[in-house]
């Protein structure tokens, strides 16, 4: 007698509140994941930055450097270097295990609200109020950058870089996408000042958010609009949005306490996972793994799609 297969599991959506973690920095205007997801950093407004073990809650280790609050971080692909910004106008370099300043790079004129390593972190990426992009070449000596990009009109809010190319989102509503390799700029106009931008995990999408509470998926190569995502606040903060680790969601923060999390294919409202009462300013999806991480005011939120014994189960299976 044969037994029907089992039918395949849905996507999955972090909904399961695992721990919220009190960071004591201020309000957390910032939370990442490192690359293989067993960190988190937490950039806060008391001018620090915090390196966390994602499986404990525990603080790791406090960078503290910056003049005024830090506003975002990346950490290198081999955990051995992260890079920071912040409102004091430097990028800052730093050793991860001794705590200490590499680097401190000045020349922005203004604040500093995006940063990020290339994929091998010999390059920082940095955007700044000053409607500048600036390349520092991590191994050198020299305080000047590489290159700046300043095509933009007004602040750059966010940019991601994946292998030779860059993203970056502006108040001036445009979205530019930079071959690194061939030299080339392409330029996607969008009506509402860019809060946020990325790539989808195939690399063939991008995904933008907008002050006039609206994201927008759009075919990287040809700019065609394949979705619209809605119901959410986005007024006047500068709010994360997301896709899944397997692009079947996408997700963003909201004014009035909630994640919203939506169908990529549908364009449905999936989730409206409830964090607080205040504002969720940051967040951060596990690179590989259905978790969330979620910023609101001075404490960080890690959401799971099961709760933590059912995970701990299936770690001491997977050793047995």
């Amino acid at each position: 007698m044969a037994f029907p297969a089992p039918k395949p599991e849905g996507p999955q959506i972090p909904q399961v509140l695992l721990r919220s973690v009190d960071c004591q920095q201020g309000p957390v205007r910032a939370v990442r994941f490192n690359v293989d997801g067993n960190y988190f950093l937490s950039c806060g407004a008391d001018k620090s930055l915090k390196l966390w073990s994602v499986k404990r809650g525990t603080l790791l280790k406090t960078y503290s450097g910056h003049g005024y609050e830090v506003l975002d971080a990346d950490s290198s692909f081999d955990n051995s270097q992260l890079c920071s910004c912040s409102s004091d106008k430097t990028v800052i370099l730093w050793d991860v295990a001794s705590g200490q300043v590499t680097r401190k790079l000045r020349g922005h004129a203004g604040k500093v609200n995006c940063v990020q390593f290339n994929e091998e972190a010999t390059v920082m990426l940095s955007g700044s109020i000053d409607g500048s992009v600036r390349c520092w070449d991590t191994r050198s000596r020299k305080q000047e950058p590489i290159q700046i990009l300043d095509e933009a009109r007004d602040s750059i809010s966010s940019l991601k870089v994946a292998q030779h190319e860059l993203i970056t989102g502006c108040v001036d509503g445009r979205l530019r996408r930079y071959d690194l390799r061939m030299g080339q700029l392409h330029v996607d106009f969008i009506s509402s000042p860019i809060t946020c931008v990325c790539f989808s995990a195939d690399g063939q999408c991008t995904l933008s958010s907008s002050l006039d509470s609206t994201l927008r998926l759009l075919d990287k190569s040809t700019g065609e609009l394949l979705g619209e995502y809605t119901g959410h606040q986005m007024k006047g903060y500068k709010l994360d949005c997301c896709l899944s680790s397997k692009d079947t969601h996408v997700l963003s923060c909201s004014e009035d306490g909630h994640v919203y999390c939506w169908d990529l294919v549908e364009g449905s409202l999936a989730l409206k996972l409830p964090v607080g009462k205040a504002v969720v300013q940051s967040m951060s999806f596990h690179p590989s793994e259905c978790r969330l991480l979620t910023a609101m005011e001075g404490r960080v939120q890690l959401w799971s799609n099961q709760s933590e014994s059912t995970e701990e189960n299936m770690d001491t299976a997977d050793i047995l």
